[in-house]
C-alpha cells in the first residue's frame, strides 16, 4: 500500500482539497481529463493541463505521466497532475485513499473498494455503498458536513449570492465551437462588454464587475456550457487568485473524514 491520497478532479474545489492535504504534508496526487472545464483557473490545479505546471497559495502542481516522476514530485513537495479519467493508475499504485472532487452532481465510475478509504464531494453518491463518506457541497448551514449514511443534497442549479446577484454572475456559452477570449481573469468589465466569441458569436457580460474566472482560451464548448464568472465587487480583485471560503470548508470535512477513518481503520497516512 502506498501512502498516497488519489483526489479525482482538479478544479477549484478540488484544488481546495488538495491544497490541504498538501500542507498536511499527506502526499496527493491529482487526475484530470485532457480537457477540463473549470472557469476559476488561477486557483485550479487543473490549469497544469494547458500549462503544464501550476501554482496556488504556495503549493506547486507539474502535469506528468510518469510513475518514477511522482515519486520523485511527492518527495519535493509537489503535486504530480496525470491525465487520467479512467484512475487506470490505480493498476500501478495502491492508494490509502482516493477522493471524488469532479463535482459532476453525479458518479461517473468511482466505487467503494478503489481504496481502503474513499470519499466523494456533493450530490450522485450514496455514503455507505458508493463511498465510504460524502462532503457536503452546497452552501448553507451543512456545508462541509461529513454525511457516512445517506446522500448529500441535490444541485439547485443557483450560484451563491454575491450582492444581490446569483444567476446574474454565471455565464453560459451561446453556441458551440471554439471559445476566443477578449477579456482575461482579473480584468474589470462592465455590463454588455464582449468578453469572448464562441463560434463567432458574441459573449457579453452580465452585469459590472471582476472578470472571476473564464474558460481556458480556445476550449471547445458546447451550447449552454458555464464559461465565465463575475464578481460585482470590484474591490475584490485578490480573490481571483485566493482559496475561496467554500472551496476551504469543504476541503476541512473531506480532512476530517480522511483523518478519523484511516484512524478507525488503523492506516498511517505519514510514513
Amino acid at each position: 500500500m502506498d501512502n498516497i491520497v488519489v483526489v479525482r478532479g482538479a478544479g477549484d474545489l478540488a484544488t481546495g482539497v488538495i491544497h490541504k492535504l498538501n500542507r498536511c504534508n499527506i502526499k496527493v496526487i491529482a487526475l484530470e481529463t485532457s480537457h477540463p472545464t473549470a472557469i476559476r483557473r488561477t486557483v485550479s490545479f487543473c490549469n497544469a493541463v494547458f500549462e503544464g505546471e501550476m501554482e496556488v497559495e504556495g503549493v506547486k502542481c507539474k502535469l506528468t505521466d510518469n510513475i518514477d516522476d511522482m515519486h520523485s514530485l511527492l518527495e519535493n513537495g509537489y503535486v504530480p497532475l496525470f491525465i487520467d479519467e479512467g484512475c487506470e493508475i490505480l493498476k500501478q499504485i495502491k492508494p490509502v485513499a482516493l477522493i471524488d472532487a469532479i463535482i459532476a452532481k453525479k458518479n461517473i465510475g468511482t466505487k467503494i473498494d478503489m481504496a481502503l478509504v474513499t470519499i466523494a464531494l456533493g450530490p450522485g453518491f450514496e455514503a455507505g455503498r458508493d463511498v465510504d463518506a460524502v462532503i457536503e457541497t452546497k452552501r448553507g448551514h451543512d456545508l462541509g458536513r461529513i454525511i457516512y449514511e445517506g446522500f448529500a443534497q441535490k444541485d439547485t442549479g443557483i450560484p451563491g449570492n454575491i450582492k444581490g446577484y446569483s444567476k446574474e454572475r454565471v455565464i453560459h456559452s451561446p453556441a458551440e465551437g471554439i471559445i476566443n477570449n477578449i477579456s482575461k481573469i482579473g480584468d474589470y468589465v462592465e455590463k454588455d462588454q464582449v468578453i469572448a466569441r464562441v463560434n463567432g458569436q458574441e459573449v457579453y457580460a452580465t452585469l459590472d464587475g471582476i472578470l472571476r474566472g473564464i474558460i481556458y482560451d480556445k476550449s471547445y464548448v458546447k451550447k449552454g456550457l458555464k464559461i465565465a464568472d463575475i464578481d460585482p465587487r470590484k474591490e475584490e480583485l485578490q480573490n481571483c487568485y485566493k482559496i475561496s471560503d467554500k472551496a476551504r470548508c469543504i476541503a476541512g470535512g473531506a480532512l476530517e473524514a480522511l483523518i478519523s477513518m484511516c484512524c478507525k481503520k488503523g492506516i498511517s497516512l505519514w510514513k
